[in-house]
């Protein structure tokens, strides 16, 4: 990526915070499946919970609270009820819709091979392109990034993305949408 942030210089996510329903399961998946190492523990004070993070590489991390007493999951609202091209693929405003993880071109198949060999139910491969429908069956000159998707025990909607050329400034060619009057009035 060739875009600079000239405000602030930014290193990148510290972290991303997430809440899940059991701990020693999400560091089984995280570590375990997806071999994420674990890095720091945390006991949140007046038994309050825990907060653990994972190093995703780059010097980020994903963490994870877990509250003893978390409201139940609401998927559809505060996550993806489902994979890409999916009608529940949508998520409340405020949301986090998924996280995407970036991995190595040449290494992409070779993933996508090692999660569904580890169990893991995996969407097809999305070659990302410009087209009207914004994918194809394989990867060209067009397309800019590939993608699978996947689910974390939580149903937290998870991305392996590998981009496949760099991005420049013919990329960005969309006015941003503004909020319908009715959407807007709630807000």
């Amino acid at each position: 990526m060739s875009a600079r942030n000239e405000q602030f210089d930014l290193k990148g996510v510290n972290h991303v915070a997430l809440v899940c329903r059991d701990m020693e399961r999400t560091v089984a998946f995280y570590s375990g499946v997806l071999g994420m190492p674990l890095v720091k523990t945390i006991e949140l004070p007046f038994g309050g919970g825990q907060h653990f993070f994972f190093d995703i590489g780059n010097g980020d991390c994903l963490a994870f609270f877990w509250f003893p007493d978390a409201p139940i999951a609401a998927p559809g609202v505060a996550s993806a009820g489902g994979m890409p091209g999916a009608p529940e693929w949508t998520s409340a405003i405020g949301s986090m819709n998924h996280l995407a993880f970036n991995v190595d071109t040449e290494r992409f198949d070779e993933y996508v091979e090692h999660l569904q060999n580890r169990g893991v139910e995996c969407s097809g491969i999305l070659n990302h392109d410009d087209s009207e429908l914004g994918v194809t069956k394989r990867p060209y000159d067009g397309t800019f990034v590939r993608s699978v998707y996947f689910f974390d025990p939580d149903g937290i909607l998870l991305e392996f993305a590998a981009w496949t050329r760099p991005l420049t400034e013919s990329d960005v060619r969309h006015a941003p949408a503004r909020a319908q009057a009715e959407t807007a009035a709630r807000d």
